[in-house]
C-alpha cells in the first residue's frame, strides 16, 4: 500500500459479483464442468450444507469431524463417522466452493491459512461440508530447496498461530490424539492481565481458564509440592484448590491460581522459601520464581519470570490448637481452623500428582465455604 491511494482490495467483497466463490490453491489445473458440479452439489444439498470441497492431485481428502469448545479455548478434530462425503473439515489440498454471501459473513473470510479459518468459523455456525470425489489435477512443480522448504514451513506455522489467536483457540486436539498449543508458555506472559475483583477478564467473556494456563498451573503446583516435600516442609491443599481436588481431582476449570497452606515454622527448611523470606525473589534451577508477595506475609511461586501464573503459599501457625496466620485478605473462606485437620495430613489426587491435604476434606471445606460446598459450585466463584 501507498499513503496517497486506497488500500488494495480493502473490501474484496465489493469486487465480487458472482453468487459463488471458489478458493483455488496455487498450481491447480482446471477441469471443465467440475466447478459447476460443485455448485450443483451445494445448491441441491441440505440446508445446512454451506461448503463443497474437491481434492487437488492424486491424494484423496480425509474427511474430519470438527467440534469447537469456545469455553475451554479448544478445537477438537476426529475421524469422520457420518455419511460418506459429509464432513466438518478436510485434510489435504482442496478447492473450496461456497456462496459469496456466506464467505463474507464470516469475521475472518480470507485470513490464511484460508481453509483452516473457514472450517473453524463454519463449525461454529453449524455449517456442513460435502466432498466431491472427482479431483482437480495439480501441475508439476520444480523441486524446492531445503532452505525454501524451511522458510515455507515457518511462514505457515506463523500464520496458523496468528489465526488461532484471532479465533480465540489455545489448543487443537488432532484426530490422531496429538495436540497443538497456541497459548502462553514459560518464555511468554500469561494469557490474561491483572485480575480485578477476583474476576479474570476471560470469565466476563463467558470463558474458563485457558488450557495453557491450567497446564502451567499444574506444572507449577507439582514442582512446588515436590520441592516442599523434599525439604520437609509440611504443606496442604487450601481453599479453592482443595475444593477442586475434592470435586475433580484437579484445578477448578475457571480458577487462575493454586493455594497451599504451610507451617510457618518450616519456612527455613526450604532454601527457596528462606531466600524469598529475606526479601529477594529467587529463581530455582528449573526456572520457577519464588518471592514474598507484595500483598502481605505469604509467598508466591511463579511459573517463570515472564509468566506470572503462580502458586500461593500461606504460612499458618498453631495457637491453642487452632491454625491461624498474620495476613487475611477478606475472602469468605479465609478463616482459622482446628489443627486437628492436619494431624495427620493425608494424600489426595490433584492436578496429575498426589498432594497432601487435610484429613477430613469435606468438613474442612464446609467450615470454610459452607454446607454442600463440594456438590454445589458457585460459578464463577469456587
Amino acid at each position: 500500500p501507498v499513503p496517497d491511494r486506497p488500500p488494495p482490495l480493502a473490501h474484496p467483497e465489493l469486487h465480487i459479483r458472482t453468487r459463488h466463490v471458489a478458493l483455488v490453491p496455487d498450481g491447480t489445473r482446471a477441469v471443465p464442468g467440475l466447478l459447476e458440479r460443485m455448485r450443483d452439489t451445494l445448491e441441491r444439498g441440505p440446508a445446512d450444507t454451506r461448503l463443497v470441497a474437491a481434492p487437488v492431485g492424486s491424494v484423496p481428502l480425509r474427511c474430519l469431524e470438527l467440534r469447537l469448545e469456545p469455553r475451554v479455548w479448544t478445537a477438537r478434530y476426529g475421524t469422520g463417522t457420518g455419511a460418506p462425503g459429509v464432513c466438518r473439515a478436510v485434510e489435504g489440498t482442496a478447492v473450496l466452493l461456497l456462496r459469496t454471501r456466506d464467505l463474507f459473513a464470516l469475521p475472518f473470510p480470507l485470513v490464511r491459512p484460508v481453509p483452516t479459518a473457514i472450517f473453524i468459523q463454519a463449525a461454529l455456525r453449524g455449517w456442513g461440508l460435502r466432498v466431491v470425489p472427482v479431483a482437480f489435477p495439480a501441475s508439476r512443480r520444480p523441486p524446492v530447496s531445503p532452505h525454501s522448504h524451511w522458510k515455507a514451513e515457518n511462514l505457515a506455522e506463523s500464520r496458523r498461530r496468528r489465526l488461532m489467536r484471532d479465533l480465540g483457540i489455545k489448543r487443537e486436539v488432532l484426530a490422531d490424539g496429538r495436540e497443538r498449543w497456541y497459548g502462553c508458555g514459560k518464555e511468554t506472559a500469561r494469557c490474561f492481565g491483572t485480575v480485578h475483583a477476583r474476576t479474570p477478564q476471560y470469565l466476563l467473556a463467558g470463558r474458563w481458564t485457558p488450557p495453557c494456563c491450567l497446564r502451567a498451573l499444574r506444572e507449577t503446583a507439582r514442582h512446588v509440592a515436590g520441592t516442599l516435600e523434599a525439604a520437609g516442609v509440611r504443606y496442604w491443599l487450601e481453599g479453592g484448590s482443595l475444593l477442586g481436588a475434592a470435586r475433580l481431582g484437579d484445578i477448578i476449570p475457571w480458577d487462575y491460581d493454586v493455594d497451599l497452606g504451610i507451617y510457618q515454622e518450616d519456612v527455613g527448611k526450604c532454601q527457596w522459601l528462606a531466600a524469598a523470606a529475606a526479601g529477594e525473589p529467587v529463581e530455582d534451577a528449573e526456572g520457577f520464581l519464588w518471592e514474598k508477595a507484595a500483598e502481605g506475609d505469604f509467598y508466591r511461586v511463579h511459573y517463570s519470570r515472564s509468566n506470572r501464573l503462580h502458586v500461593d503459599l500461606w504460612p499458618f501457625y498453631p495457637r491453642g490448637g487452632v491454625m491461624t496466620k498474620d495476613t487475611w485478605l477478606g475472602h469468605p473462606q479465609d478463616v482459622e481452623f482446628p489443627e486437628s485437620f492436619l494431624q495427620p495430613r493425608v494424600p489426595m489426587a490433584f492436578a496429575g500428582f498426589t498432594a497432601m491435604a487435610p484429613n477430613n476434606a469435606r468438613a474442612f471445606l464446609e467450615l470454610k465455604f459452607g454446607p454442600g460446598a463440594i456438590e454445589n459450585p458457585e460459578y464463577p466463584n469456587p
